[in-house]
């Protein structure tokens, strides 16, 4: 046995080592997504990221940042968090499997046959883990979710410790790690919460005798304990600290917090006295509680960090939790809103008031103030209301995707509606449960659980269609039922690195090992429950808490990997599933050798051979390199205005980390409509100067000027300045009286104007000395709005405070929202839009003036690209979509096309050469948003490049069609707008040849639609 326990050791530590070199050769050199981004920022510079906070994962970052040689690579040193965490998670699964593998041979003593078994479990169920599409996805970049899975994978390994050793003396010693790994994974992720019923049934399995009464009561009980930590701890102590510091401050009049640290040392002494009264008193089984909540609460006060943070007041300081309120709201995530569960609306329920009332206090003079109030609990029409609901979002584009998904037809109920009787379409609970099985349990899970152990057709996210974000297989004849036939696609996409084909075989391997486990033995029997239970809590139980809403703004993948972890389980005892079948043939150790060997290459190596090519993230710098182009973009003192985490996070990353462009105010007006983002944004930051603003912190507290009715009271256009001084005003008369008594601030017209100081925006070069007859006497705008959020109105009063002092920006999102009403007043100078008194009407991104030389100057000598173009650096649909290469390659175009206009042919085409050389077909197949660049050559004279660049889009519209005319009816159909997308290119492309006299390219490319369409007819003939 000591040589079994050596090599195990051995081999779990060679797993450990190889998974971190594959994480190492392939992690994420710097920040990525926006939860990368923001990781990184709070590690390196201790500020405040989103809620809740993960300050023990910050903590981490921050002990691998210190190991950087300079700010270029602190995202990497982070990243390697991330990875080392995966590869210990790797380690502990390792051993994990061999401990469950070990039970399935009887007696005490294995033969070396079995052992190799053994070891061979361990080692392919850990390594097709590890090298599995999601679990490899967040290895290799800082996220949460690599340091999360460590948690999970270490108690449920420190579980099985502790089953060894349940019968000596001091095994309570696992317990009592096992409840401080639990509190300290409250500071990085709640997931690992959801492993505490699968170590309450290894607990029940180990001290009791097997009855149903048992298990039940073992498994209630354990939900309890999860219960009891994720809904009376975490946000119970909390609130019971605000209540202590609301005391100690508004009624004591002693400093703020000076209530939470006496509630604290009351916690720490009341703690002390439990200890020492159990131990006196020899009370084992109590004395063991109350250390583990005790080293719950150790693990759980790494939260006071957030507490010490916000009160610095860093840059970066998200719900400025310096205060027990905020902190209070920090943690219960109040921002990001609820979602009903057990009972709750359907989406065709009308809101019909609000029950309760819930406070918002806000630290006025040494107290706590009450700033505002709202209601704590929106009621419903109870008649559209049910158990479990599913469809519950009154959100247009979910409310056609309920109704797409749950195939809803409904039945017609009577309602009142202000006196008045009308009908209104009720889903049945029948489609609400559709929903829920095809969708969220189809689609969100069972898809992603396939991604990992069947293949999966692209990165590109999915919606239901059948052409994005699907698993595959590789099996044709069966994969063609759901995806179509995958033999016609175009080779761009049988190419696609992310296009991953296992053909089932970790599945098959995963269902053998479930099978044989269940099967085997009482023991067997046991450890089954014991991983299926883990199997659901990590995935279908987190399905059903979500209750996520369809067209989710990213894959969700990530969020169950628990469960593909319980499922690698599996996966490893396949091994001794397929060697109880082959000893009998080929003996013992040559049987297990051989199984050991085959499985390893059949499971982790197809895995890692598929894999590596997408999931290798080394020399990508895009998401940074396209950051700092938005600031670049950008004149000196700027303030800039971007909508949402994804175009916000990456700015912030390169300003707090990497130091660039620290002038510019990154405003996001997400948060905009928060107070404390505000009054962050009303003191400087680095060398950016406070944004302009006339309202004082008590005229937009949360509570307060939430919303602003738009009344079209004054005829004409009025001064935004005064409309500003009008809303900050406290006269009732500049309030609107609703129906029910209620008091709203308002605006009195849906039309503005903002005087424009002709000398001043020519000196602080808003406005170019070329451009300065365009200049507009004033700015105006409409308002088609029946009301606007604070974030709509703080930009406004934002825009009336600067007076044209300083530049304003907005990046290119907001062109698409309706949260900005001044687009049609913009000069395109990069990846931003400048704010100018120069009207220039436009659509799409088409929107605002064009200075050649600041563009010029921006596009072809400040621009970095970060590998875009390198042919080994892998581009996966999310850096597409965050580096926004259709928007890069229109900004080339029009740039050209104006360079054109002013007769500089010549710099026109270096602008596109520089485009096609950047984003090249062979990375990035040429597309419609090729066009317009493509033209921009044969207006400046370089035919033949042109041509080329025609023959490439044709090729790839043409290999679309061709893909798409294969496809069975049903497919057909649901890509005629596709097929139309392609024939309308197609058509350009030949109104592009004619245009310019190309007439032998105008024959080649219609003798090939037309043969296209004669084949069209066959088909439609048959």
């Amino acid at each position: 046995m000591r040589r079994f326990h050596l090599i195990n050791t051995i081999l779990g530590w060679s797993v450990f080592l190889i998974a971190g070199f594959v994480y190492l050769l392939t992690l994420e050199p710097t920040a990525s997504w926006w939860d990368c981004s923001e990781f990184i920022i709070s590690a390196y510079k201790l500020e405040v990221g989103h809620p809740p906070g993960a300050p023990l994962h910050i903590i981490l970052g921050r002990f691998f940042s210190l190991f950087a040689s300079d700010v270029s690579q602190v995202a990497f040193m982070v990243n390697l968090l991330s990875g080392l965490a995966s590869a210990a998670t790797v380690m502990l699964l390792y051993w994990s499997i061999v401990h469950l593998a070990r039970k399935l041979f009887p007696g005490k003593e294995l033969t070396l046959g079995e052992q190799i078994a053994v070891w061979g479990s361990g080692l392919v169920g850990s390594l097709a883990f590890a090298f599995s599409d999601s679990f490899w996805f967040s290895a290799v970049e800082g996220e949460v979710y690599a340091l999360s899975s460590l948690f999970t994978a270490a108690v449920f390994w420190a579980v099985l410790k502790w089953e060894n050793e349940a019968d000596q003396k001091f095994a309570n010693r696992w317990l009592i790690l096992i409840a401080y790994l639990v509190g300290l994974s409250t500071g990085v992720h709640l997931l690992n919460l959801l492993a505490i019923p699968a170590i309450g049934l290894v607990y029940y399995f180990k001290k009791y005798p097997f009855s149903w009464k048992g298990f039940f009561t073992a498994f209630v009980l354990s939900i309890g304990i999860l219960a009891a930590i994720q809904y009376v701890i975490i946000p119970g102590l909390p609130r019971v600290a605000f209540l202590f510091d609301i005391l100690f401050v508004n009624n004591l009049g002693l400093p703020f917090n000076s209530g939470v640290l006496m509630f604290v040392g009351l916690l720490i002494a009341v703690s002390v006295w439990a200890l020492y009264y159990t131990r006196r008193r020899q009370l084992v089984f109590g004395n063991t509680v109350v250390t583990a909540i005790v080293v719950i609460l150790i693990g759980y006060s790494a939260f006071a960090l957030i507490l010490i943070r916000a009160e610095a007041n860093p840059p970066m300081n998200q719900n400025n939790p310096d205060n027990a309120f905020s902190l209070l709201r920090y943690l219960n995530r109040e921002q990001y809103g609820d979602r009903p569960l057990l009972y709750g609306p359907y989406y065709s329920a009308r809101a019909l008031g609000a029950t309760g009332e819930k406070k918002y206090y806000s630290k006025v003079n040494g107290r706590y103030e009450v700033t505002g109030t709202s209601g704590s609990k929106t009621r419903y029409e109870p008649k559209l209301q049910t158990v479990f609901p599913r469809m519950y979002s009154n959100q247009p584009h979910h409310i056609e995707q309920y109704k797409e998904w749950g195939q809803v037809k409904g039945t017609e109920v009577r309602i009142r509606n202000r006196g008045e009787s009308q009908t209104v379409l009720k889903p049945r609970f029948s489609e609400n449960l559709r929903f829920f099985f095809s969708y969220q349990l189809g689609y969100m899970y069972s898809r992603y659980f396939m991604w990992n152990f069947a293949g999966r057709q692209n990165d590109i996210q999915g919606h239901g269609s059948f052409r994005n974000g699907n698993w595959i297989s590789g099996i044709d004849f069966l994969d063609k039922y759901r995806v179509g036939s995958q033999e016609n696609i175009p080779g761009f996409m049988k190419d696609d690195p992310t296009r991953n084909t296992y053909f089932f075989l970790p599945l098959l391997f995963g269902l053998a090992g479930l099978f044989y486990q269940y099967n085997h033995s009482q023991r067997g029997k046991e450890g089954f429950a014991v991983v299926m239970t883990l199997f659901l809590f990590t995935g279908i139980a987190i399905i059903v808490y979500l209750n996520q809403t369809p067209v989710q703004p990213r894959e969700r993948d990530y969020a169950y990997v628990g469960s593909f972890y319980a499922f690698a389980i599996w996966i490893g005892l396949a091994v001794p599933a397929l060697y109880s079948t082959i000893r009998k043939i080929l003996g013992g150790i040559p049987g297990a050798v051989l199984v050991t060997v085959t499985s390893l290459g059949l499971v982790p190596g197809i895995l890692v051979a598929q894999n590596m090519d997408d999931h290798n993230r080394s020399g990508r710098y895009m998401t940074r390199d396209y950051a700092i182009n938005y600031l670049e973009s950008c004149a000196p003192n700027a303030i800039l205005l971007t909508y949402g985490d994804n175009d916000t996070f990456p700015l912030w990353y390169v300003q707090e980390v990497e130091g660039v462009r620290t002038d510019v105010k990154v405003v996001n007006i997400s948060y905009l409509g928060m107070d404390w983002y505000i009054s962050q944004h009303r003191r400087a930051s680095y060398e950016a100067t406070p944004i302009p603003f006339s309202f004082g912190e008590e005229q937009y507290y949360t509570g307060r000027r939430d919303a602003v009715l738009i009344r079209d009271r004054i005829s004409g256009a009025v001064d935004l300045r005064d409309a500003m001084t009008f809303l900050g005003s406290e006269d009732e008369r500049t309030k609107a009286k609703m129906q029910g008594g209620q008091e709203f601030d308002y605006l009195p017209s849906t039309d503005f104007y903002l005087p424009v100081d002709k000398d001043k925006v020519l000196e602080t070069a808003t406005v170019q000395p070329e451009d300065a007859a365009l200049i507009a006497d004033t700015v105006t705008f409409s308002i088609n709005k029946s009301y606007i959020t604070k974030s709509e109105w703080a930009v406004l009063n934002m825009i009336a405070a600067n007076n044209w002092e300083r530049p304003i920006y907005i990046d290119h999102s907001l062109l698409y929202t309706d949260n900005v009403f001044f687009t049609d007043w913009l000069q395109f100078e990069g990846l931003a839009y400048r704010f100018v008194p120069v009207k220039t009407i436009g659509s799409g991104m088409n929107k605002g003036n064009i200075n050649t030389g600041i563009l010029y100057r921006n596009v072809m000598e400040k621009f970095v690209w970060g590998n875009v173009n390198h042919p080994d650096v892998f581009l996966d649909d999310y850096n597409k979509r965050a580096i926004k290469i259709i928007q890069a390659r229109y900004m080339f175009a029009r740039l050209a096309e104006a360079l054109v206009n002013e007769g500089q042919k010549q710099k026109a085409e270096e602008v596109v050469d520089k485009m096609f050389e950047l984003f090249p077909n062979e990375k990035i197949p040429l597309s419609y948003d090729s066009f317009p660049a493509t033209e921009q050559y044969f207006r400046a004279g370089a035919v033949e490049k042109g041509s080329e660049k025609v023959k490439q889009m044709a090729d790839n519209s043409f290999a679309m069609l061709n893909y798409y005319l294969t496809l069975p009816e049903h497919f057909a159909r649901a890509v005629q707008q596709e097929q139309e997308d392609e024939m309308k290119q197609i058509q350009n492309l030949l109104v592009l040849t004619r245009r310019y006299n190309l007439a032998e390219l105008n024959k080649e490319i219609d003798e090939r639609l037309q043969t296209l369409i004669d084949r069209l007819s066959e088909d439609m003939g048959s």
